[in-house]
């Protein structure tokens, strides 16, 4: 199915059924600051298996993000983070930017990889930040398969491609074709592997 949620003003019982949705185990495609992506509730095994069905990749392997309402959650599912990379954080987020950063023992085991890290982004979308404050926890995410950015600007052309494996696809006007720029905290400084949406200022 597809919704329609005002960009500025999200209906609130809409927001609701989009909750309902993650909550019983859907995979959605939703607005970003950046492009459009493909998430689901970070406690729904099974939802996370569907989407690494569609981007054809095992969880383990994957590139998904944590997509968090703000910083509370940074406690929750990362090691303690130093004073000087958490300024950098707070000073580029909400924004277009995914942070790659050591992952706790609390990250669902599902998602744990080798080099034991999590990309965390904090979107400056209203309706994505609506749907993480009635959610209560972060949405696991990625980006859609496949190389023609030009087809996930439309959410029309999103559900058209995907509806047979989503549960529902928000609407929530054109999206961009930048992926956010990801910056690597890892090591104890903050490194761009990829240049994208955000510019970057350490």
């Amino acid at each position: 199915m597809i919704l329609q949620i005002h960009p500025q003003n999200p209906q609130e019982r809409l927001i609701k059924q989009v909750v309902e949705c993650l909550k019983s185990g859907g995979v959605i495609v939703y607005p970003t600051d950046t492009i459009y992506g493909l998430g689901c509730d970070i406690f729904q095994p099974k939802a996370i298996e569907k989407i690494c069905q569609i981007k054809n990749i095992q969880p383990s392997k994957a590139m998904l993000s944590f997509i968090c309402r703000d910083l509370s959650h940074l406690s929750d599912f990362t090691k303690p983070i130093d004073t000087p990379i958490y300024r950098t954080l707070k000073s580029h987020l909400p924004g277009p930017f995914t942070f790659i950063l050591p992952a706790s023992k609390q990250v669902p085991k599902l998602l744990q990889n080798k080099k034991s890290t999590i990309g965390l982004r904090i979107p400056d979308n209203i309706i994505c930040q609506r749907i993480l404050e009635e959610l209560g926890n972060p949405i696991l995410s990625t980006s859609l398969p496949g190389d023609n950015v030009e087809d996930y600007t439309d959410p029309e052309i999103i559900h058209e491609n995907f509806e047979n494996r989503l549960h529902m696809v928000i609407d929530g006007g054109i999206g961009g074709m930048t992926p956010s720029t990801v910056v690597d905290c890892t090591s104890g400084e903050c490194i761009v592997i990829r240049e994208g949406a955000g510019s970057f200022m350490d």
